[in-house]
């Protein structure tokens, strides 16, 4: 079954006014690491995620992204205590395609994914349990595809989207001074677990 996978990221002691500079160095990490250089969109969530939006811009994908620091500014201009600022940022990743009456078949598909930071107020302290900036990457199929058959081409596809998001979580964490980070998935089950028994299976087929 696909679930959802997040990174929480956690920061000694961060005011309010260190969050945008947190936000830039996170979104700027994406490019170096199969991501997009511009940032997609934003929106700004005041009091907890039923409120309606005080603030939404879409800048568009590749060429018509805008650069993580200056979207961040824009975004950031409203800066309260009880805000979630969520932006979204192109992330490639191999994928399982299949449907179309066609076999299924692998391909680097980008996919949106959503970076929020949290005010300290927001959900009423949402940020000690979702951390201070939270990575959506969306469905854990492509890391995981547990219920397809590991072949070669499958298992080097999968090793390398496993590959690419460690070197991401470690390069956030370095680049952001993160002290503390969570890798989970929204059912909560062992995660990590099951990332590294799927990578040495598919290390062992695909070598």
């Amino acid at each position: 079954m696909s679930d959802t996978l997040y990174l929480s990221l956690w920061y000694p002691n961060l005011r309010l006014a260190s969050l945008p500079d947190k936000l830039a160095q996170v979104l700027s990490t994406f490019a170096a690491q199969g991501g997009e250089r511009g940032v997609y969109a934003a929106t700004v969530w005041p009091v907890s995620w039923s409120e309606a939006p005080v603030f939404q811009r879409v800048w568009g994908r590749g060429s018509e992204g805008v650069a993580p620091r200056e979207a961040v500014e824009e975004t950031l201009e409203l800066l309260h205590e009880d805000y979630a600022y969520e932006f979204q940022i192109g992330w490639s990743l191999w994928e399982l395609e299949t449907g179309g009456g066609l076999d299924p078949r692998w391909v680097r598909s980008p996919r949106l994914v959503r970076v929020t930071g949290f005010g300290p107020l927001f959900e009423e302290g949402a940020y000690e349990q979702d951390g201070h900036i939270r990575i959506d990457f969306g469905s854990d199929g492509p890391f995981l595809e547990e219920e397809v058959e590991l072949d070669p081409q499958t298992a080097r596809h999968i090793e390398e989207n496993i590959t690419q998001l460690i070197a991401l979580v470690q390069a956030v964490e370095k680049e952001s001074g993160a002290t503390a980070r969570l890798l989970w998935s929204e059912l909560g089950e062992s995660l990590a677990q099951r990332l590294a028994q799927r990578l040495a299976a598919a290390h062992g087929i695909g070598n």
